[in-house]
Formats: C-alpha cells, structure tokens, sequence
C-alpha cells in the first residue's frame, strides 16, 4: 500500500521531498500519462484522486497521484471515509497516493487513524523555532554539506542569524555561495559570506532582545522592519511567547539556587547547556515578577491578532507595554 502523508508549515522542504519522490517514482517518458495531482479547489478532489490511484500505471515507471493541501486529516466526510477504507488496501503495488497538507493531523479522526495504519511514511516536515538557534546552526550545516559548500563554525552561525528558519532562503544563499567558491577548497570565513549574504532584517529575537531590555524606541524600529519584511504578526509573537517563556524558566531556576547549567537547560528546555550563562546574563537585571507579566500580555497579543485586530496597531501597543514592564513601569499582576 504505497500511500505517503507528508504534513507541515515548511513548504521548502516538503517541495523539496516531493519532487525527490517524483523522480524516484516516474519514468521521464512516461509522466505525462502517470502523474496527476488534485488541488484542493477541485470537486470531490479526493474521491477522484482515489480512484486515479487506482489505475494501474502506463509504459515504464511508476504512477504517481498527489492529493494537494488536503485537509482529510483535519475533517473528512462519511463517504470520503468509506472511499478510503475500501480503496487504500488494494491500491496497486506501484502506484503512489501522496497526501500533503500545511496543518497537524487531528489524531482523533478515523481518518487520520486509518492513514497511519497503511501509510508507508508520514512525515512531518516542521519549521525550527527561531529561538532555537542551535538547531539553526545544525540545519545550516547539514543544509550546507547537502549543496555542497564548506563552512567555518563560525560562518555556519552568521548564516543562520541571517536567514533564520527559512528553509527556502537558506538554500538560496547556500547555491549563491557555492557558485562564488566554486574554485576553491578552503572553507568560506565569515568576512565573505557577511559580504555576499545580506542579514535578511532585523529578526524577531532582536525584537525580543530590545523588548527585554526596555528599549521602546528599538523595539518598535525592529517592528517596522519585520513588518515591512512581510514576517506574520503571529509569527512575530511565537516567537517572542518562546523566547520569554525561556528567559522565565532560566530565572526561576537559577534565583531557585540552581548552579548545575544542565539542570537550568534541562528545566527551561535549552538544548546546549553552554547557552545557560549567556541567558543568564541576558535577565540578569529582569525579575521573576516581570517576566511572568509580559506572558500575559504576549498571550492577549496573540488572541487578538487570530480574532482579525489591526496587525501594525496591535503589535506596537503590546510592545510598548512590553518595554514598559521590563523598564519596570509597567503593572506586574
């Protein structure tokens, strides 16, 4: 039963892995004829998709049928669910039904439940959270043995400062490298990437960073830039729920009378425990009060952006309030 689910908010990858996919399952002279996809705007685009991979595939190669943005996982009807049962079982030996979507499948589904049970993969392709930035650095590296192009330890972390989670963009700049160095074998240092590669903006770690430090006037500039950048407001607020949320677990531990920083860095869910100093240092002046007072805030923020509130507005309120707290004139709860 060569069924395969592939689900997550990193379009680059899953692109990336579907067209792998195609290529291993296709034969060049045969596409045409062995490769169908239903986008999810087509009528019954599941029923027909289904019944596609039920035909047996053409010439040399395999078929291939892709059901595109489905949202089976998350709601599916009582006759697309009968279709399902009785379809995947016998569906041939080489035709493939692949299955994508940008959301988390329901687990409580039947159909959902039913997928796992005859998928040959289920694959969650999920963007790393900005703020865990060695898993950043690690994706670059990998990311960096994959195109080809030899990076210093440090070059590896200039890069991903500048292009973050953004799987596409970090390809992008990794090709234009990689044809820059083409002619040589010494790894690219960091005064040349810094000069080919641009730090895509301002980030929303430096947001948090000036927010953390009272810095109105700061926090607002970095805003506007992210804004003008076209980041997601609700983005923006991940990742600064995930960055406080960090900060807070550190100083609880560490005011707590905990010295051990794999303790501090299990607690506060920090994979390098070497970063424990410099967050540390980073809510040294903060206090705990403080710190609790911007999660509220930040959760508002976020309720309001998902009920359609004005983005720009929304957010430069709560950031004013935000350095407000943490220059201690804002209310602690």
């Amino acid at each position: 039963m060569p069924v395969l689910v592939y689900w997550g908010e990193d379009d680059f990858a899953m692109e990336k892995a579907v067209n792998s996919l195609r290529d291993r399952i296709l034969d060049p002279l045969w596409t045409d004829f062995n490769y169908s996809y239903f986008a999810p705007d087509q009528s019954d685009a599941a029923i027909a998709a289904l019944n596609q991979a039920m035909t047996p595939a053409f010439g040399a190669g395999g078929r291939l049928v892709w059901l595109m943005n489905t949202n089976l996982c998350q709601q599916c009807p009582e006759n697309v669910l009968a279709e399902l049962t009785r379809t995947l079982p016998v569906i041939p030996e080489n035709s493939y039904l692949l299955l994508t979507s940008r959301n988390k499948p329901d687990e409580r589904l039947k159909s959902t439940k039913l997928l796992k049970q005859v998928t040959t993969e289920f694959r969650e392709f999920s963007l790393i959270p900005p703020w865990k930035t060695e898993l950043i650095v690690q994706a670059v590296q990998q990311a960096a043995q994959t195109v080809g192009v030899q990076l210093a330890p440090k070059t590896a972390e200039l890069l991903a400062e500048a292009v973050g989670n953004d799987t596409r963009l970090l390809y992008n700049e990794l090709e234009k490298l990689r044809l820059y160095h083409l002619d040589h074998k010494k790894p690219l240092d960091v005064e040349t990437v810094s000069k080919l590669v641009r730090n895509t903006t301002q980030n929303s770690l430096q947001l948090a960073a000036a927010i953390r430090t009272g810095d109105t006037g700061k926090a607002l500039t970095v805003l506007t830039d992210l804004l003008n950048a076209a980041e997601p407001g609700l983005r923006i607020v991940a990742t600064l729920i995930g960055q406080f949320r960090t900060w807070l677990w550190v100083k609880i531990v560490t005011d707590s009378g905990e010295r051990n920083p794999q303790a501090i860095a299990q607690a506060a869910d920090v994979s390098n425990p070497k970063r424990i100093y410099f967050l540390q240092q980073e809510v040294k002046f903060l206090s705990v009060q403080q710190l609790i007072s911007c999660l509220p805030l930040l959760l508002e923020l976020e309720v309001s952006l998902k009920q359609g509130s004005g983005e720009i507005s929304t957010l430069q309120t709560k950031v004013i309030e935000l350095c407000q707290i943490c220059k201690g004139n804002g209310k602690y709860i």
